[in-house]
């Protein structure tokens, strides 16, 4: 059995269609900030998840993207929108499944990089996320809203006991 393989994708930045224009990207990583817990009585340590990790998402563009700057510096938390779209693709029965990944957040760097005449020049953008969602085949798989303390995996929305708790 073989793996489905990416191969192809592309990412719209605030609406704006990138293809072409992106050679490379690194996916947020789902992360648990976890602390170590050893109450009296117990044999040895747990960890306690205390909710997710900080996301980045990094990313190069080709050459100079001006759209890239819109954003840049603002107060608002999630003022930078990016959605990136994959084709995975089986190489044993040839089924496409897309993949989508919608991130909402605001640039933390931009490095403009080396630049010399007739290179491939490129700019790299960190992201640091306030909203992310991991749509595959249609399926949300995984959804997280930080201000708004929402985080559903498959359709269970893991903290609806804890907003009713704080009447939120």
């Amino acid at each position: 059995m073989l793996p489905k393989i990416l191969k192809d994708f592309n990412l719209f930045g605030d609406g704006n269609n990138w293809m072409g224009q992106i050679p490379e990207l690194t996916l947020p990583e789902l992360a648990r900030r976890m602390v170590e817990y050893e109450g009296g009585g117990m044999e040895g340590p747990i960890e306690v998840d205390q909710g997710a990790a900080l996301q980045e998402f990094e990313w190069t563009a080709g050459g100079i993207i001006v759209e890239i700057f819109d954003s840049y510096g603002s107060p608002i938390h999630d003022a930078a929108l990016l959605r990136f779209t994959g084709s995975y693709e089986s190489d044993e029965t040839g089924e496409v499944t897309p993949v989508e990944v919608v991130v909402r957040g605001r640039h933390k760097t931009i490095a403009m990089g080396d630049v010399s005449k007739g290179d491939n020049n490129t700019i790299s953008v960190t992201t640091t996320l306030s909203y992310y969602k991991l749509v595959v085949d249609g399926e949300v798989i995984i959804e997280r809203d930080v201000p708004g303390k929402v985080f559903k995996v498959r359709g269970e929305d893991r903290y609806a006991q804890r907003r009713q708790a704080l009447g939120i």
